[in-house]
């Protein structure tokens, strides 16, 4: 990134703005909502999910429209920080965004980090054209 991964920016995403807080929403989120069936048979730690559903109850349906929700507005701060003028380089922003939307594209139906064939034509086609 060059210059622009200078100190200010490093103290600017260390002191947690909006579009970092967000990005992590979606990302912990979505990845919580699609692998927690999986890592539930797997016996893995306690996901997002699991953790709510025993703190507040409610059953896992309900849990995964309340994320989906926090998603939404995760999403809208995103596009709210992107387009509203900030003290920080756009390039900056822009590899903020561009993780969380390949975190949407990588959860968005079920989890294609683990289960990585569901997302090998996204990689297919962005290795053989990456300018569509």
């Amino acid at each position: 990134m060059g210059e622009i991964a200078n100190k200010y920016a490093f103290e600017w995403v260390y002191n947690d703005p909006k579009i970092v807080r967000a990005s992590t929403i979606v990302c912990r989120l979505m990845d919580d909502i699609t692998s927690h069936t999986f890592e539930q048979k797997r016996e893995q730690v306690a996901s997002a999910v699991e953790c709510y559903i025993k703190q507040h109850g409610g059953s896992e349906e309900e849990v995964e429209k309340l994320f989906r929700k926090e998603i939404r507005n995760a999403w809208k701060d995103i596009n709210e920080e992107c387009l509203k003028p900030t003290p920080v380089p756009m390039p900056l922003l822009e590899r903020v965004l561009n993780l969380t939307r390949a975190m949407d594209v990588i959860y968005k139906d079920e989890d294609g980090y683990t289960n990585s064939h569901v997302i090998k034509d996204y990689v297919a086609s962005l290795l053989k054209d990456p300018t569509v």
